[in-house]
């Protein structure tokens, strides 16, 4: 009976344990029934991703998921405001126009690198010179109007364009902009930058675990009082849709990308968590070749794919009407914007049956439509769907679904055939860079889509001071670009993330995570 009771007392003590372990293990966010808490003691921030970042060389990609991640540990010169729609100086203490093709800036005082450096106008003259003069950085054509940079003193400098570049502010508030650490690139090297960045921002690197997680820690030092909220943020990288709602829904992170619009009222109905909304600055398009040998080379090809296509039917059935048609990408908010060319679409598909006769395929023809899974809301069910409808004409398209990865290095390698699905944001918040898309010399070999008329507006409009002339040069470009059928524009996005009740969180329309805007109840 003594060893029988000993022993039912152990028993009881290894249950115990275990009960214990497995509570341990679980997110301190997660309650016995795994829905969300409010444990404050939690300050680990975990958000789900769709896609891994591309890379820490923030002169090297165009990618808003990839500086979404970045913009919690660089800092730019400037940054939109997301209330009022301002551009204003964040790394800047003061600025003037000194002309046209020079401004004065003075940084602010006191602002440290990761590694205790002080940020200076060295920093800002590495930054800016290295992605304004590598014409190998992706995001080279986006700076290569800046000439130089001047540095006056320790703290203050000019950055001196080649040309009049009235949207100078909004290019160093975007991608690409965010300042690097001069003298720890040149002592180290950037291989070993990449490996074991360093920024000014509020979180510092950890770790990066390919296509699993990016870790970073909060940075004591940082110039605009240390975040006091979160000791440690996790983006982890969950491809599929499922998983980031069934990670969100028993707690295992805080906020989930790109929630599916089938999973809506599951997530709102479930204790413990929300689904944030917001008008994002993303259209969806499909970008077709113009190179020659294509059939989308021809305009009437391009006209007949984009009368194929019926936009509401996507957004009201595969997104449950949440997104707004559009034959333009530049959205509302946005300098430039053209309002006749946007909730609107053309849908015909019988007169896409004609142009596809006139254009000499009365039969149809063959192509190939390469497309992401998981990068964008709904990304693989609208390329489908478009593959179905044009199936409907007679055009026969091989659709071929890519990891976001192997997409983008398919695009930059010049490999992609005649279509594929890409969602642009507009980091700008201006037309000059959403436009920037339809230049030739850019997407040479990728795209090899060629207007002048179009090419002339641009580059007119990039090198106009007048607010008024520049906004018409825009809105007729647009004009053309839309008659022409450049490339086939499906809809303005939405952005719909799944949230736990446990943190304050609102989305932005730049879709960037700012990691200091969200706060533990």
């Amino acid at each position: 009976m003594e060893k029988k009771r000993v022993f039912i007392i152990g028993l009881i003590l290894l249950i115990s344990l275990l009960v214990a372990c497995s509570n341990g293990a679980k997110k301190s966010g997660s309650d016995g029934g795994g829905t969300s808490s409010t444990n404050k003691e939690d300050r680990t921030l975990e958000i789900a991703l769709g896609t891994d970042m591309v890379t820490f060389d923030v002169h090297d990609h165009v990618n808003t998921s990839t500086e979404s991640i970045h913009v919690n540990m660089f800092n730019y010169l400037f940054k939109r405001d997301n209330d009022t729609g301002e551009i204003e100086p964040e790394l800047v203490d003061t600025y003037e126009l000194i002309d046209d093709t020079t401004w004065e800036m003075t940084l602010k005082d006191g602002v440290t690198f990761h590694n205790g450096d002080e940020l200076t106008s060295e920093d800002v003259k590495f930054s800016l010179e290295r992605v304004a003069h590598d014409s190998n950085l992706l995001d080279h054509i986006n700076y290569n109007q800046i000439k130089e940079v001047e540095i006056i003193d320790d703290l203050s400098f000019r950055i001196i364009t080649h040309n009049p570049e009235p949207a100078l502010l909004n290019r160093i508030s975007r991608i690409g902009s965010a300042i690097l650490p001069a003298r720890y690139i040149e002592e180290n090297g950037m291989e070993h930058f990449l490996k074991e960045p360093i920024g000014t921002g509020p979180f510092k690197f950890v770790n990066w675990i390919r296509d699993d997680r990016i870790e970073f820690e909060v940075y004591e030092d940082y110039f605009k009082g240390k975040n006091e909220e979160w000791d440690k943020v996790v983006f982890r990288i969950i491809p599929e849709n499922s998983t980031r709602v069934s990670e969100l829904l028993t707690g295992g992170v805080d906020l989930a990308v790109n929630m599916p619009p089938s999973d809506w009222d599951r997530i709102n109905s479930t204790e413990g968590v929300s689904l944030a909304q917001e008008t994002s600055n993303r259209t969806l398009m499909i970008f077709l070749r113009s190179t020659e040998g294509y059939p989308t080379a021809d305009k009437k090809v391009r006209q007949a794919i984009d009368y194929a296509i019926d936009n509401q039917a996507i957004i009201d059935n595969i997104l449950h009407g949440s997104g707004v048609p559009t034959i333009t990408r530049v959205a509302p908010g946005n300098f430039g914007f053209h309002e006749d060319l946007y909730d609107t679409y053309n849908y015909d598909p019988e007169k896409s049956k004609e142009l596809l006769k006139e254009a000499g395929y009365p039969d149809g023809f063959e192509m190939t439509f390469h497309s992401p899974r998981g990068r964008y809301l709904q990304d693989a069910e609208i390329a489908e769907m478009v593959t179905g409808m044009l199936s409907e004409v007679g055009i026969k398209v091989n659709l071929e679904f890519l990891e976001w990865s192997n997409f983008v290095e398919m695009r930059n390698a010049g490999e992609n055939e005649d279509a594929f699905l890409l969602g642009l944001g507009n980091s700008m918040f201006d037309a000059a860079n959403a436009l920037d898309w339809y230049n030739y010399e850019r997407f040479e070999g990728q795209i090899d889509y060629l207007n002048e008329e179009v090419e002339e507006l641009l580059e007119a409009a990039e090198q106009n001071m007048n607010v008024e002339e520049r906004e018409e040069q825009y809105k007729e470009a647009q004009e053309l670009l839309a008659d022409d059928t450049a490339h086939i524009v499906l809809h303005q996005e939405s952005i719909n993330i799944g949230v736990s009740d446990r943190i304050q969180y609102e989305p932005t329309m730049d879709e960037m995570i700012y990691v200091e805007t969200i706060t533990r109840k």
